[in-house]
């Protein structure tokens, strides 16, 4: 992880930090508040609300951009995992100073490219709630400025940092362009030579330059700013239609199913901040601790039940991870297994409703698949996941003394943790009974979540609780960033007709379904040790789509494969990440931990081509 951005003066940037901190919690409570408001004025008192989706999603949109900020101060905007950590002292500053003109460089780009929009992707006079879109919109570049900003203030990288900007305003000569006659209606010719000279450049140099912004990847340079980078050149090889990718970022962060994904992690955090955690493993421990294997269920169950909200297994077993393994060696269990089977069960939830990766998914490739659908495909080879990590567990355990049941326990630990029980029934019936939308789901959960930890079970105090939504808000800032970025990427590869070249190709060459099912998961899960969910499937799932339609896999198999495949390349060696947070959670080496995590991976791998080889798996439930 990359360290604390400094944004300015020691007093200004605290001015600064605590303005956005405390913009994005309001943000965060109006997107709790606000659905569920309208739905109850709209339902119960026959109120018309006009534009009640646009508004919701533009309140999303401002705090997709304050969390980026926040994200990108705390240092855990995603990447790569870093090789300058094995380098040399000197080359280590090297390899950072060129990381920061890399950065500077791309995000000075995105700064006039979004500028550049400001004045001509909406209509006169269209507003959401009364304030003009342009005004909202115009957050998103000063957003890029602000993340430039912080690099350009850093003395010891300074130089780097102003050059890289240099070699950004060189690039945006057409984006200029564009701004300067929307406002004067004329050009100045040398923006016209600079642009025509750039993409003439790009055009020949295509491949060296998206190769060194993929190699950067893997010096610490946040995934947002290599795919936002990659799509620039990409555009600018084409012709230099650069201004498409912040409009790109805007339409995919006002999505109206993606504002449930932050909401969905708020809730899985806040839970495994306070005594959720601790009550469900009470609860699982006096049912099935009595048994051979009942700390295993507990284990499982409750790590893919916190997974499902937060949609990221890291948190899980980052939150997680040291009370899961007491409870297993509490039970007579070996430690390293322990370890092993927290790991192991970290990305099962990723199927579950109401899994973000699954509504990512779902709202990517909304013409080919419904969420709903999705998620029933998804429902019996989750299951099947969690049922053969539990088998594998079971056979590790040989520890022969156990409590004995005891009834008055069960019904004590039940009543205690009745309420976070409740909390995926409420979902399951709000949602698929359509009582709720996804949005208004995520936005019930977010609250019931904060209301039962800072009231109800008094975990937190009321400015305690503030704090742990603040803490929350990273952990879905680098996913939504992803997206964003990566929305502009995928719209390159889709207008230049890739999912059908690509089809072509794999057919010409690939005439065998079965085989073609075999290739599909070796290939899935390279891409799933190499990139995060959720910009793998902005990117990669459309082509998956479009390649695997001619061999006649229904869009619900299709996609349980890649969600499946996406589950398993967290745990894949050498670069699975779950693998490294397990080894930064119970400091051990990354070795160990992939050692032990390897018979779970075999059984899990096995279910994956169960799943692969026999539709019914996905589609009994349609």
């Amino acid at each position: 992880m990359r360290k604390t951005r400094i944004m300015g003066t020691p007093v200004s940037h605290k001015i600064f930090d605590k303005a956005v901190d405390r913009a994005a919690v309001l943000l965060v409570f109006l997107l709790s508040l606000i659905p569920l408001a309208f739905k109850l004025l709209q339902e119960q008192f026959s109120v018309i609300i006009f534009n009640s989706d646009a508004v919701v999603s533009n309140i999303f949109f401002l705090f997709a951009c304050a969390a980026g900020i926040i994200t990108w101060r705390s240092g855990k905007h995603i990447s790569l995992a870093s090789l300058s950590d094995r380098l040399s002292p000197k080359a280590q500053t090297l390899t950072l100073q060129i990381r920061t003109g890399i950065e500077s460089a791309v995000l000075t780009a995105l700064f006039f490219a979004s500028c550049s929009r400001v004045f001509s992707a909406f209509e006169p006079g269209s507003t959401v709630a009364g304030i003009p879109l342009a005004a909202v919109f115009s957050v998103l570049p000063l957003t890029y400025l602000a993340l430039a900003v912080s690099l350009w203030l850093r003395k010891p990288l300074r130089a780097s940092a102003f050059l890289g900007a240099a070699v950004g305003l060189v690039v945006s000569g057409g984006t200029l362009a564009n701004a300067w006659y929307v406002l004067a209606s004329s050009v100045p010719p040398v923006f016209d030579a600079v642009n025509a000279r750039w993409c003439m450049f790009a055009g020949q140099a295509t491949a060296p330059l998206i190769l060194l912004l993929v190699a950067s990847a893997f010096f610490g340079v946040p995934l947002f700013i290599v795919l936002s980078g990659v799509a620039y050149v990409a555009f600018s090889q084409g012709g230099g239609y650069v201004d498409v990718l912040p409009l790109e970022s805007y339409q995919m962060l006002t999505d109206k199913t993606i504002a449930a994904i932050p909401l969905f992690t708020i809730t899985g955090y806040v839970l495994s901040r306070g005594s959720a955690g601790r009550r469900l493993v009470d609860v699982f421990r006096a049912c099935f601790g009595w048994f051979r294997g009942g700390a295993i269920v507990a284990v499982v169950v409750v790590a893919t039940f916190f997974t499902t909200f937060t949609g990221v297994s890291g948190v899980t077993i980052l939150a997680l991870g040291s009370l899961l393994t007491v409870l297993l060696t509490g039970s007579g269990y070996p430690q390293d297994r322990a370890r092993s089977l927290a790991t192991a069960s970290g990305a099962i939830g990723l199927l579950f409703p109401p899994s973000a990766a699954v509504i990512m998914y779902g709202s990517t490739n909304y013409f080919s698949v419904d969420i709903v659908a999705l998620f029933k495909g998804a429902l019996i080879p989750g299951c099947l996941l969690a049922l053969g990590t539990i088998f594998v567990g079971f056979l590790f355990d040989k520890n022969a003394a156990r409590p004995p049941f005891s009834a008055p326990e069960a019904f004590t630990a039940l009543k205690n943790a009745a309420f976070e029980f409740l909390l995926p029934v409420f979902f399951c019936v709000g949602y698929f009974t359509g009582i709720f939308s996804l949005t208004e789901s995520a936005a019930f959960a977010a609250l019931y979540a904060i209301f039962l930890t800072a009231v109800v079970r008094r975990d937190f105090s009321g400015r305690e609780a503030l704090r742990v939504v603040l803490e929350s808000i990273p952990v879905s800032g680098g996913v939504l960033f992803i997206l964003a970025s990566a929305r502009g990427l995928s719209y390159f590869l889709m207008d230049a007709n890739i999912p059908a070249q690509l089809s072509e190709l794999v057919l010409r060459y690939v005439s065998s379904k079965y085989a073609f099912l075999l290739l599909l998961n070796f290939a899935l899960i390279a891409v799933g040790c190499l990139m995060d969910t959720y910009s793998a499937i902005l990117i990669v799932s459309p082509l998956v789509i479009a390649v695997a339609e001619p061999f006649g896999l229904s869009p619900v198999h299709t996609g349980v494969i890649f969600l499946m495949n996406m589950q398993l390349g967290f745990l894949t060696p050498p670069v699975g990440m779950d693998l490294f947070i397990a080894s930064y959670t119970f400091n051990v080496p990354v070795f160990r931990v992939i050692r032990g995590v390897l018979p779970y991976l075999a059984v899990q791998f096995a279910v994956l081509l169960l799943v692969t080889y026999i539709p019914w798996f996905s589609t009994a439930l349609q």
